[in-house]
């Protein structure tokens, strides 16, 4: 665990934040002062091996801001760190409290070094105001995806590094913003594989906004800093704190896991004959999903069923009906749908035991008083391998045990 300026992280960041907010335009802003304080920076962490990136300035904002002065001063600070320690990765923000950097899409950052640039961008739940409140969460995460896309997401597409330098939320659990917020950031960014820092560490100020001790919501610690605020929210950060696919994670071959980001398990399986259960994604299964819309145990003959509303979703072999297809459907693209054996459509779905069962699919319409949280899953990516080793039924020796035309028919009626 890396702290980056009372952030929590991903493993592997640590940076330095050039101080203040504004705009470089601003009346508080001196060009010469702003190089030479990073040019110091720089200096002082040359060759401490944990500080890995220096971020220029953060959140840009204010009547003041444009994309002209952005490149200008944006150039000369990472030209200023470069010189200073040739190292350190120079990470730059964008524009309007760095949520756009769109306008790199078009003009490239012109640097006379290459190999080290970062892009970072923030979100939160209140980027979009009381939108997740005040919608349907399907339709808003699906919304609200494509415009971070739009704004810096993109820069994945076109092979830069994306930092997820800022998000959070309330951790007392009881605002529903942020909530929905939250199980949506958790399925794009196991999806994207992205690194991040959390707001926040502390759990609270000695003095801010005029108040002695103020306490800070979307802090892991609470007040006193002597306990966990949400011990919950811990475990399920945890699942992003370790990367899918890497880059340099090559444990094993390219694979999916069945990711749910309202509790940041994953789908697993302790047996053939045992229910389907959500768990650590380090003890995931590795699965596939065919062209065929079929979601596949990788290195076996086994898939993804669904068989009776309200009831276990099954793992069988016979993986050519409508209840081994699986659609990627809804404006979140994470509700996985499949036909019941009576013709229901259904979706995956945990039940209280965090079984996954096949029930009715939720929050389809416009109602924003729905909650889709325990229907939402992500099939990503992953190169990292089990810790864990399944029951001889995930293996193809079973194709040459005596009676195996018997034991494949007894299969097929799960």
């Amino acid at each position: 665990m890396v702290i980056l300026d009372n952030h929590i992280s991903k493993p592997g960041w640590c940076c330095s934040n050039s101080d203040g907010n504004g705009f470089f335009g601003d009346q508080y802003f001196n060009p010469d002062l702003w190089i030479k304080g990073l040019t110091k920076m720089a200096t002082i962490f040359n060759g401490v091996r944990n500080v890995v990136g220096m971020s220029l300035r953060n959140e840009l904002r204010g009547p003041k801001q444009n994309v002209k002065d952005w490149y200008r001063y944006m150039q000369l600070g990472a030209e200023a760190v470069h010189a200073a320690n040739p190292e350190v990765l120079v990470i730059l923000s964008g524009l309007n409290f760095d949520k756009d950097l769109s306008f790199v899409r078009n003009q490239a950052v012109n640097l006379t070094f290459t190999g080290k640039l970062v892009f970072e961008a923030h979100w939160y739940g209140f980027t979009d105001g009381q939108a997740w409140v005040d919608g349907n969460p399907n339709q808003v995460c699906g919304r609200v995806v494509d415009n971070v896309m739009r704004l810096s997401g993109f820069l994945l597409e076109q092979g830069w590094p994306l930092f997820v330098s800022e998000f959070g939320a309330d951790l007392r659990g009881n605002n529903v913003n942020d909530n929905r917020y939250l199980n949506c950031f958790f399925g794009v960014a196991a999806e994207l594989d992205w690194d991040w820092a959390l707001w926040t560490l502390v759990g609270s100020y000695y003095l801010r906004e005029g108040v002695i001790g103020l306490n800070e919501y979307y802090g892991l610690f609470d007040w006193n800093w002597c306990d966990i605020r949400n011990s919950s929210f811990l475990e399920r950060i945890s699942s992003l704190q370790s990367p899918f696919r890497g880059p340099g994670v090559f444990e094993t071959g390219l694979h999916k896991v069945i990711y749910h980001p309202a509790t940041g398990l994953c789908v697993q399986r302790k047996s053939f004959l045992d229910p389907l259960t959500l768990g650590p994604c380090t003890e995931s299964e590795a699965w596939s999903y065919t062209p065929h819309k079929t979601i596949s145990l990788k290195g076996a003959y086994f898939c993804l069923q669904a068989k009776h509303v309200g009831k276990p979703a099954k793992l069988g072999i016979i993986c050519t009906d409508c209840g081994s297809t699986w659609e990627i459907i809804s404006d979140s693209k994470m509700h996985l749908s499949s036909k019941a054996d009576n013709g229901t459509t259904v979706c995956l779905d945990v039940d209280s035991s965090n079984t996954i069962v096949t029930n009715t699919c939720k929050c389809l319409s416009r109602d924003k008083t729905c909650d889709p949280a325990s229907q939402w899953f992500k099939l990503v990516d992953s190169t990292r391998s089990s810790t864990t080793t399944k029951s001889f039924f995930q293996f193809n020796p079973i194709l040459d045990l005596p009676g195996k035309d018997f034991i494949w028919k007894f299969f097929g009626l799960f």
